[in-house]
């Protein structure tokens, strides 16, 4: 093992346990890779916020000059203090409250990406009300399967989000009655941690077929937003920090048939940030069994829920022994009164004891964000490279 947390080990080991260890000049590299194979494109990337909102990921992320991908108003106020410009901001989910939509209105946001026929109605009452005009991407749901775990699936006409093709005349038929919607663009998200890049082929193909519906009834729009999706490598993080963004946006740039003048938007967020990350955990006790033997973490659900809720794969790493062979099997669990409280099984380490320091990997999207305080627990400590 020669990764970027080893040449900290001695440092962690003065730290109380559990935290969470940023990267940010990994972070900035990732940024400016995707910089990189965007420049001189009609392309434009909102940073999805819900995968990590901390303050000086976000700093980096707007330092970048991206914008914000948000699922509710406190997204869209927390973007706003760390001075997104509102313009750039762009609001999705299928369930926004009153409150929230007032939110986006006083502030003039990107658009909202609008989830049902229901949503549209409501939106031109609220904006009516407040004399403004709501510029609206509609979310369209594709049907293309994102051949990934069925919980983050989104784009297929049996999950919750989007508006079905067989519903577009009666769209057509709303939006020539509404008065207070400007109508923007077309939205799309299939789903999450797509490594399969044929599934975006797949996408560009669904999303030129339905632009083609808005074309003949002469209505323009001037962009695409293909949302996000692309995943990373929790198997084997060292391999591929850096995801392969030349290889995603080629997909995009050899498929999606923009119109004249017409840009792209893309909505990413666990590509960005993921592997910035780690979750360093101090091992309590060793407990050995007939078949299996586990190792106790001071770190559980309440600080990384992914494996319990989705049965996701982290790669957990000895700091502690790193030069060892890998040569035990545990299961690795953390202190929760959850029978899911279990990071991974028959997980191949050195031979691990009381006291060592383990890092799971690839935490830096989904990991802090979604914590809680069940059991009471305090929250992680958060550290960054240039703080020890």
């Amino acid at each position: 093992m020669n990764n970027f947390l080893t040449e900290k080990l001695s440092a962690f080991q003065s730290l109380e346990t559990p935290f969470y260890y940023y990267d940010l000049n990994l972070l900035e590299q990732t940024l400016t890779k995707v910089k990189e194979e965007i420049v001189n494109k009609p392309y434009h990337i909102h940073y999805a916020i819900k995968a990590n909102a901390n303050s000086r990921v976000l700093k980096s992320i707007k330092k970048a000059g991206f914008g914000i991908d948000t699922v509710s108003g406190n997204e869209i106020l927390k973007a706003l203090e760390m001075g997104f410009d509102s313009s750039m901001i762009a609001f999705a989910g299928v369930g926004k409250t009153d409150k929230e939509i007032l939110i986006g209105l006083k502030h003039d946001i990107f658009t909202f990406n609008v989830e049902s026929l229901e949503e549209l109605k409501i939106l031109d009452q609220l904006a009516g009300s407040e004399g403004k005009k709501a510029a609206v991407a509609i979310r369209l749901n594709p049907n293309v399967n994102a051949n990934t775990h069925h919980y983050i699936t989104t784009g297929l006409e049996e999950n919750k989000f989007g508006i079905n093709p067989w519903e577009l005349s009666q769209l057509f038929d709303l939006l020539a009655q509404l008065k207070n919607i400007e109508l923007k663009g077309l939205h799309f998200h299939i789903g999450s941690q797509i490594r399969d890049l044929s599934v975006f082929k797949n996408l560009c193909n669904r999303v030129n077929e339905l632009q083609k519906e808005f074309k003949a009834r002469n209505i323009s729009l001037e962009h695409i937003n293909v949302g996000g999706g692309l995943g990373v490598n929790y198997q084997e993080p060292d391999a591929e920090l850096i995801p392969d963004f030349k290889a995603f946006f080629q997909v995009f740039d050899d498929f999606i048939e923009l119109l004249p003048g017409q840009e792209l938007h893309f909505e990413l967020g666990r590509s960005l940030v993921a592997q910035s990350a780690a979750l360093i955990s101090k091992v309590l006790f060793v407990k050995k069994g007939i078949k299996t033997n586990f190792v106790i973490l001071d770190a559980g659900m309440t600080e990384l829920i992914r494996p319990a809720l989705y049965q996701s794969f982290h790669k957990v790493e000895n700091l502690s022994k790193a030069d060892a062979p890998s040569s035990h099997f545990y299961d690795v669990v953390g202190p929760i009164c959850e029978s899911s409280d279990c990071f991974g099984k028959n997980i191949q380490l050195a031979e691990t004891e009381r006291g060592d320091l383990l890092a799971i990997r690839t935490t830096g999207a989904y990991g802090e964000v979604m914590s809680s305080n069940y059991n009471l627990r305090e929250d992680a400590k958060i550290y960054f490279h240039d703080e020890i």
